[in-house]
């Protein structure tokens, strides 16, 4: 059986809560980052296909209508990143993983140490 990037990140979320080993939740949490990210940067790809071609006005007209503050002087690069987030955080997937977080950081466990 295949298994899929998306259906891999909502099997660790799922995993994760029952989890009573703080280095076993670490590396689950590693493994879904990574596929946060690939699963991020396909759909970042995927955006800027579907608006190649576009000015850049209508561009910073459709970031601005996602909620999101940007102007003209923003690179083409940029807005397509800014669509595709506010794209792919409404995913099942990058919902998976900030629920999955928010676990691990009531549990202490973080990506990022502590200073």
């Amino acid at each position: 059986m295949v298994t899929t990037a998306t259906q891999r990140l909502l099997d660790l979320a799922a995993i994760a809560p029952a989890s009573d080993d703080e280095d076993l939740l670490l590396e689950l949490l590693e493994e879904a980052n990574a596929l946060y990210q690939q699963g991020f940067e396909i759909l970042r790809a995927v955006v800027a296909r579907r608006v190649d071609g576009t000015s850049p006005e209508v561009l910073v007209a459709a970031v601005n209508a996602v909620g999101l503050p940007c102007d003209a002087s923003q690179d083409r690069d940029e807005l397509v990143l800014l669509l595709a987030l506010t794209e792919w955080e409404m995913t099942p997937a990058a919902l998976a993983y900030s629920e999955m977080a928010e676990v691990a950081a009531r549990r202490g466990v973080c990506l990022v140490p502590e200073l």
